[in-house]
């Protein structure tokens, strides 16, 4: 096309002499993407997971999150209000209900006073209230914090569930598990920095924007897996294809993405780079992690887990072993606890099997977790979007609406103090009288835990710094060892 060097030149426009000199600005950028001092020498990209400091010394390195999707019931499981039995169908003071607003207030709202029908007895040292639903988890409370002032702000599912997930009600925020890895990095090179994991009749509402990473950078967001069989759907390899004609694959499509990244300075296509080479390595290290075959009778007998079956409990050793491997968050959602009263919503039976399918193996993670020694450095949550009224509901059966002024949630591990009971509820459990902890004031909290100062860890987007508590959050100390 051209007859000379000096010809080309001629032609050439700055734009495209800049983007294409190896040694001008196209050269710099791709440079900059590298982690090795000399291109020549085969260059590798920066991890974009690879750990950074703390703003300051952390108590907890890792999180497992046990999500309760739907709203569990404080009121059955941990907040006894023995005033509330006494006044059960009595009409709630209008004092309390004034001015506040309810899911379902023109349809099956009641007014009613509903005290629950559930034993409770205080166990250990701590004589922490636990009712009959949960024989397991009464047995780890001398290692948990049962924060029973716990605020919401929204109170429908999704809405609320975003809330809870990336303190924002509105799409496209960046959640909790990726703000952390966005902070933190992760310790672990081949599996990703934030998993997810689900059981339950069906995925929480909202679906993936609950672990979604907004507008950070997508290597941080949550990566589903699947408990037995195939981790991830596609991942291992058709049969007639070598593990070195896929190397080759992936080395070609890395070189042409360096191309691209060198031309545009997009930041997106290293987190496509690297989504590329963590697949390769989850094809080993995935099967590898879902592989019980190696944990003794006795560990999965203390789960209740059958070995070929996916389960919560199943779930949670899984949990275990991401910990072990140096994942940075753990997510488990479980569902579905939105009991309002009817098929399927019931506070008797139905409460009862959900109750049943969570309290052995969320109690046995604790101590496994504690036996290995692993709990000191990994907090552990429980909880949901929000809580469930002392009022019952105008349904078939036995029922609840959504409550967001006051609910329970659980920590254990990660510099939290044990065996204690943080918070308090007025008499008939319908507002935090004592040490109110708010969504924001959790995520606060959390991220000290970490060692992170939740008003540092900004990302700018359209204009402003954003970050996982917005202009909120207070530490709540009270919680700390």
């Amino acid at each position: 096309m051209f007859s000379s060097p000096q010809d080309y030149l001629s032609h050439v426009t700055r734009r495209h002499f800049l983007s294409r000199c190896a040694m001008g600005l196209g050269g710099i950028a791709l440079a900059s993407l590298l982690n090795r001092h000399a291109v020549a020498a085969g260059p590798a990209l920066a991890n974009p997971l690879a750990p950074k400091p703390t703003h300051f010394p952390a108590r907890a390195k890792n999180i497992i999150y046990l999500f309760m999707a739907g709203g569990p019931s404080q009121l059955e499981l941990f907040d006894y209000k023995p005033k509330l039995i006494q006044l059960n169908g009595q009409p709630i003071p209008q004092s309390f209900i004034e001015g506040k607003r309810f899911a379902f207030m023109d349809s099956s709202h009641g007014t009613s006073l509903l005290g629950t029908r559930r034993t409770f007895k205080q166990h250990g040292k701590s004589g922490t209230w636990v009712s009959d639903l949960f024989p397991h988890t009464a047995g780890i409370v001398d290692d948990i914090t049962l924060a029973k002032s716990c605020k919401a702000s929204l109170f429908n599912h999704a809405p609320a569930k975003l809330f809870m997930n990336t303190g924002s009600g509105q799409f496209g925020r960046p959640s909790m598990g990726s703000w952390i890895n966005y902070g933190l990095g992760s310790e672990c090179q081949d599996l990703p920095g934030f998993v997810v994991l689900q059981s339950g009749p069906r995925g929480p509402r909202g679906g993936a924007v609950n672990w979604g990473s907004g507008f950070l950078p997508t290597t941080h967001q949550g990566v589903p897996l699947r408990g037995t069989g195939e981790p991830i759907l596609n991942l291992t390899n058709p049969g007639n294809v070598t593990a070195a004609r896929q190397r080759q694959t992936i080395d070609a499509i890395r070189d042409l993405n360096l191309q691209h990244a060198m031309a545009t300075g997009d930041a997106e296509i290293e987190t496509r780079i690297a989504a590329y080479e963590m697949a390769s390595r989850m094809q080993t290290s995935a099967p590898d992690l879902i592989d019980l075959s190696k944990e003794s009778a006795s560990t999965l007998a203390m789960y209740g887990i059958e070995r070929d079956t996916p389960s919560f409990a199943r779930n949670c050793l899984l949990a275990r072993r991401l910990v072990e491997r140096g994942v940075r968050f753990v997510q488990l959602y479980h569902t579905n606890w939105d009991s309002h009263g009817g098929p399927g919503e019931n506070l008797d039976a139905d409460f009862e099997r959900l109750c049943r399918e969570v309290d052995q193996g969320q109690a046995a993670l604790v101590k496994d977790l504690k036996q290995r020694g692993l709990l000191e450095d990994t907090l552990v949550i429980w909880g949901g979007e929000f809580g469930r009224t002392p009022m019952g509901e105008n349904r078939d059966t036995i029922g609840r609406n959504h409550h967001i002024d006051a609910f329970t949630m659980w920590f254990a591990g990660g510099g939290v103090k044990p065996g204690q009971v943080l918070g308090e509820t007025d008499d008939l459990g319908f507002n935090a009288v004592a040490d109110p902890m708010h969504v924001h004031d959790i995520h606060a909290t959390i991220l000290h835990l970490l060692g992170l100062d939740h008003t540092k860890l900004t990302f700018r987007f359209q204009g402003r710094d954003f970050r996982l508590t917005d202009v909120h959050g207070h530490v709540m100390t009270k919680l700390f060892a």
